[in-house]
């Protein structure tokens, strides 16, 4: 008898615990479902709400967006991480830059509306390669490219390629050494096939909502964040693809850095180098300073009391750069600001 006791109260226990995990399961895939739809729907509300701005050029194979304001010298900038040419936008600094230049403000490889092929490794030189023939095909003969954090990759690289194309470069709060980063242990998981394919359409999107107060906190710091910046569309940000590119990109920062790090003597083309004092996402002494140092051409703008957002905290000496540049290989400038003159004083005697 005690032994039939036993063997009964072992069957039930085991059928109590299929039971639960087969509830769990069952919630896990409700939940997953749920997070699914609303994902899908907070996508097609975010792609409604701000719909491409700019034009499209397909570049082998590779759809591209880009925004194209202004007549003048041309300028291409590049955005960072994250966001997408819209951030140039709504600091001011596009339609600012556009009274004297043709601005050419891209999408980069999948971010906004630009699409980015899984088949390519999209390292900075990959990228620089593609938005080259880009600007080729619509007519630019020469260009100063402008990049901001992760863009600042790109800019290096293409100015690496092609010297005789780019006239200089402009370098915001730029990551240009390999170092220590959490964020690669932490942000990386929507870019791993499958898994990842999982959670950027579920739950990453949504753990990223609830996490983008802090993040933006953190990247402003130590200024609050802009109020400008409330005008981002956050969900553009968290879309499926976007989330994808930017995981992506997160995991390729530090082998980029040390890959791109052994050339930059070879850079030739004049470069100003603008960087926040407070940076809490790159520290400005071990990268933008050092960079300054190992650059022949090259002139190096600390902002004090600044963080990584420079071109928000003070569009007026991303545009001063920008000037100085122009003025140093020759651009016609009508007007340019006491502070570019400085500059542009300053790189010709090699201060």
């Amino acid at each position: 008898m005690t032994k039939r006791y036993r063997t009964t109260t072992t069957n039930t226990a085991n059928t109590t615990g299929s039971t639960g995990l087969r509830t769990g399961a069952i919630l896990a895939g409700i939940g997953l479902a749920a997070s699914f739809l609303y994902v899908r729907a907070k996508t097609k509300q975010a792609e409604r709400d701000n719909p491409p701005q700019g034009n499209f050029i397909e570049v082998d194979g590779v759809r591209l967006h880009y925004l194209d304001r202004g007549t003048g010298p041309a300028l291409v900038l590049l955005h960072g991480n994250g966001v997408y040419s819209k951030d140039f936008e709504i600091t001011g600094l596009l339609q600012r830059a556009s009274e004297h230049y043709r601005v050419i403000a891209f999408d980069r490889p999948g971010f906004g509306y630009s699409e980015r092929p899984r088949s390519t490794v999209w390292t900075p030189d990959k990228q620089a390669a593609l938005l080259h023939r880009a600007l080729e095909q619509i007519g630019v003969e020469s260009a100063i490219v402008a990049g901001h954090s992760w863009g600042t990759m790109v800019a290096l690289a293409m100015g690496l390629q092609q010297p005789d194309f780019v006239r200089g470069l402009v370098l915001l709060s730029g990551y240009y050494y390999p170092s220590i980063r959490l964020d690669v242990a932490t942000m990386t998981q929507p870019a791993v096939p499958i898994v990842g394919d999982l959670l950027r359409y579920t739950v990453s999107p949504l753990i990223s909502r609830a996490l983008w107060p802090g993040m933006a906190k953190r990247t402003f710091s130590p200024k609050p964040v802009d109020k400008r910046f409330d005008a981002f569309p956050v969900w553009m940000a968290l879309r499926p693809k976007q989330l994808r590119a930017a995981a992506a990109e997160t995991a390729m920062m530090i082998p980029s850095a040390a890959s791109l790090s052994k050339r930059y003597a070879e850079l030739k083309v004049p470069t100003v180098i603008v960087a926040g004092t407070q940076d809490k996402i790159v520290d400005a002494g071990h990268n933008s300073e050092r960079l300054s140092e190992r650059l022949a051409l090259s002139q190096l703008e600390l902002v004090p009391g600044v963080g990584h957002m420079s071109h928000y905290a003070h569009p007026d000496k991303v545009m001063a750069a920008i000037d100085a540049i122009a003025a140093q290989v020759g651009e016609p400038m009508h007007m340019r600001t006491p502070e570019a003159e400085a500059l542009a004083r300053a790189s010709e005697s090699g201060v």
